[in-house]
């Protein structure tokens, strides 16, 4: 059962329903307000059409007695139910999961929030770009100058996998005890978490890593450079091995392998500029795809940097069959390694699509 909205709880159901668990997803009258984010895939929302398929969906007046006793009923039938509504919603229905789990042991219940359940934040709304600038996330990503978003709902992704993981830990602790358990994910903590090494490095460190685009802060060179017909290609060294091969190979350039300037990582580091410079000389007098022939040569890690409609023809892409209104549209694979048994997901469902069916059933 998904009481949920938006983007983390109905990522996390949505992953449950790959797997092949029946999902309820209980929605207002006026559905998910993702339903309206945008009309882009064949008038349909491409946020609700990602994280939502398979799923049945159920229309809920919860301002009403007689839809909340319908609400709980098909909890009490449920193994897991999700919540990520605003803070304080489910205790005012009287569904939050001390109550839930008091009356239903074997429930396992899971909480989405954007701060979690304790200090002076635990009452504020969040959304993704607000957690993004919240936690640190911004100060350490893109390049200097104005500050800007990841591209994508990195922290509403992040709580979503956080759950998922939760609520697989607690189906196996219930197969062996019989007892249910309340699984807890926030946006705010889950982006925290990705902050691990910029945290580590500051609080022990003493110096916070600085933002510093498509290069890296510890490793040189790691970053992006520019072939004579304007692509740019990111390229990683990794050790020592590495950067003889890539001297060698890629540069043309084998007596910087004994130079004291770039005779380790640590002063390739200390001489970035100059390393770099080199880079990006050779990278400008030749075609991208001489120097992807020569990386690839020399077994250096590189990169495109590609945009969106590269990623549409990409030949590592992986894509399924999805009918939305009628219409085949095509979206990415999960990126699991798990055989599947068809090449197409199942429809996201329409307002209140299993509505009657639903309710004749609890």
């Amino acid at each position: 059962m998904a009481l949920e909205q938006a983007v983390a709880a109905p990522y996390c159901t949505s992953r449950l329903a790959d797997a092949g668990a029946r999902v309820i997803k209980i929605e207002r009258k006026e559905g998910d307000f993702a339903r309206g984010y945008d009309r882009a895939v064949s008038g349909e929302s491409s946020y609700f059409v990602w994280i939502n398929r398979g799923k049945e969906s159920i229309s809920l007046d919860l301002k009403k007695p007689e839809e909340i006793e319908l609400l709980e009923r098909m909890i009490s039938k449920a193994d897991v139910f999700i919540q990520n509504l605003a803070p304080g919603a489910t205790n005012r229905l009287g569904i939050d999961s001390e109550t839930l789990r008091s009356r239903y042991p074997s429930l396992i219940t899971c909480d989405i929030s954007g701060y979690g359940d304790h200090g002076s934040f635990m009452d504020l709304k969040a959304y993704d770009l607000l957690v993004q600038a919240e936690s640190g996330l911004v100060s350490v990503s893109g390049a200097p100058g104005e500050w800007g978003r990841i591209g994508v709902s990195v922290c509403d992704i992040t709580a979503g996998m956080n759950a998922l993981i939760g609520i697989q830990q607690a189906l196996l602790q219930r197969a062996q005890t019989g007892q249910g358990s309340r699984v807890k994910a926030s946006l705010f903590g889950s982006a925290a978490e990705l902050m691990s090494v910029p945290y580590l490095q500051t609080r022990y460190g003493g110096k916070a890593p600085q933002r510093v685009g498509l290069k890296h802060p510890s490793i040189a060179p790691y970053g992006a450079f520019t072939s004579s017909d304007s692509r740019d290609i990111v390229i990683a060294i990794q050790n020592e091995r590495e950067w003889a091969d890539f001297c060698k190979l890629v540069l043309l350039k084998p007596e910087l392998i004994e130079d004291s300037r770039c005779k380790d990582n640590a002063n390739r580091v200390l001489n970035r500029e100059f390393v770099d410079t080199v880079v990006s000389k050779t990278f400008k007098a030749q075609t991208s795809q001489t120097m992807i022939e020569r990386l690839k040569e020399a077994q250096t890690a590189f990169g495109r940097v590609n945009s969106v409609d590269d990623l549409i023809n990409h030949p590592q892409l992986r894509t399924r069959t999805m009918i939305v209104n009628g219409k085949a549209v095509k979206v990415p694979a999960l990126g699991w390694s798990v055989e599947w048994e068809s090449d197409t997901y199942p429809s996201a469902p329409s307002i209140d699509e299993h509505g009657q069916a639903l309710r004749r059933e609890f």
